[in-house]
């Protein structure tokens, strides 16, 4: 009969610990591994055994073991790291996380956004900390990015029309993404391009004439990159049907084609709506709306 194990000390957590604990689980500005080793405490509160922790939040039971011993034995202190050889910090946690939560929750006067020098001046601190806290924590508060939310009811549905042509492309037929592009100005130089010599560069004249402008229409051929294109001088219904014709042509006859555009006015007029008719191996798969 196998002797049991060593009772394992329950682990008790107070109100205002857990309210400690629980604000690092939620705010975001908490560093990721404390963030972690409260979790650990807080399941551990709750009764689980160091196997079901370690299964529930996915971490070694080693892990478990570590950081619930450290809170019996020193309670909150005691998930912090332990101080490591060297030169004393000077830049304690609480500064780290002043740093953090100006970054993420306020905004300098007079500005979009933090700068080093402004943060440094912000908090006293020097601008190559700042640098390195904010490279720590992966935050860049000069960049932002742009998203948009479509309205359209059947995005889902054309979604999945669209990605499923490209990832799973039905036999006997080609998948091109159609676009256009227009009002592409057309310039030529003032004067003729002087050719490169030994010890000279290429050289050409500052201005240029303008010549109107043109409309471009592509087809890309996603599986090869080949490109079919064709210039127009308008953008109207009767040009998108003339490179219809264009794309007929240069694609062989025994494909099915499945050309994949957004909603503009002129793919949907009457005059291509006929045209396709009348070309039964076209298929238009529109993009969701915006």
């Amino acid at each position: 009969m196998s002797r049991p194990g060593p009772k394992i000390p329950p682990l008790l957590v107070t109100d205002a610990q857990r309210a400690v604990l629980e604000g690092w689980v939620r705010r975001r500005s908490t560093a990721q591994a404390l963030a972690q080793r409260s979790r650990i405490v807080l399941e551990c509160a709750e009764g689980y055994s160091i196997l079901e922790v370690s299964r529930r939040l996915n971490v070694a039971a080693d892990t478990v073991r570590t950081w619930r011993q450290r809170f019996i034995e020193r309670g909150l202190d005691g998930l912090s790291d332990e101080p490591r050889p060297g030169a004393p910090r000077k830049i304690t946690d609480a500064d780290v996380e002043r740093v953090i939560v100006k970054t993420l929750e306020e905004r300098p006067k007079n500005a979009t956004h933090w700068s080093t020098r402004s943060m440094a001046a912000a908090t006293g601190m020097s601008q190559s900390a700042i640098s390195r806290i904010w490279r720590a924590f992966a935050l860049a508060p000069h960049r932002s990015e742009t998203f948009k939310l479509s309205t359209d009811p059947f995005f889902i549905d054309k979604v999945r029309d669209v990605v499923g042509l490209y990832l799973d492309p039905p036999e006997r037929a080609l998948v091109l993404c159609v676009d256009e592009k227009s009002q592409i100005q057309a310039l030529d130089r003032s004067q003729p391009v002087l050719p490169m010599m030994p010890g000279v560069p290429e050289r050409r004249s500052h201005d240029y004439i303008r010549a109107g402008t043109t409309t471009l229409f592509a087809a890309l051929e996603v599986a090869t990159g080949k490109v079919i294109g064709s210039l127009h001088r308008r953008h109207r219904a009767a040009e998108f049907k003339k490179f219809l014709a264009k794309v007929d042509k240069e694609v062989p006859a025994g494909l099915e084609v499945h050309l994949i555009l957004d909603n503009y006015a002129t793919h949907k007029t009457p005059v291509v709506k006929r045209w396709l008719l009348s070309h039964p191996r076209f298929h238009l798969h529109f993009t969701p709306t915006s």
